[in-house]
């Protein structure tokens, strides 16, 4: 994408009047967002990520031989634990905000109500509650990624 793409889409988004647009590609990912409020003043705010040469596929395609045993001890310890599940399809965030800190860590005792984490759905921000008391024994989901309905977030000891 060349910088005449790049002001061809910010006066597009400009005018489709909405507050924010991401555009991500394999090597790229640009952000762009607009006051709520209607002005005309746009920010853009280009990132470049560069990947890594053919160096790392020896490593991942070490990985998935590894996984499947891995997956079976997990699997048999786990059956002790109640996993606490996504309510709805949305971003998944551990913190209330980017300046505050984490919801629970691993090793964390919770309640039931004890609000756990927040999935943003639509713009809104939605916190989820434990329905269950114990101590968080693994976070299943890393910090701002996407979850689907009655995805596994958390693991719980009961006891």
């Amino acid at each position: 994408m060349d910088i005449k793409d790049i002001q061809n889409l910010i006066k597009f988004v400009s005018k489709a009047e909405v507050s924010e647009v991401k555009y991500k590609t394999k090597d790229f990912e640009i952000t762009i967002k607009t006051p709520l409020a209607g002005s005309d003043a746009v920010y853009a705010q280009p990132a470049v990520y560069h990947t890594a040469p053919q160096a790392a596929a020896p490593v991942q395609a070490a990985a998935p031989a590894a996984a499947p045993a891995e997956k079976a001890e997990a699997a048999s310890d786990d059956s002790k634990y109640v996993v606490i599940k996504s309510p709805m399809i949305g971003t998944f965030y551990r913190k209330p905000s980017p300046d505050k800190d984490v919801f629970v860590n691993v090793g964390d005792e919770v309640s039931v109500g004890k609000v756990v984490c927040v999935i943003e759905a639509m713009k809104l921000f939605n916190q989820i509650d434990s329905e269950i008391s114990g101590k968080i024994v693994k976070i299943l989901v890393d910090d701002a990624t996407p979850v689907e309905y009655d995805q596994p977030l958390f693991l719980v000891d009961p006891s």
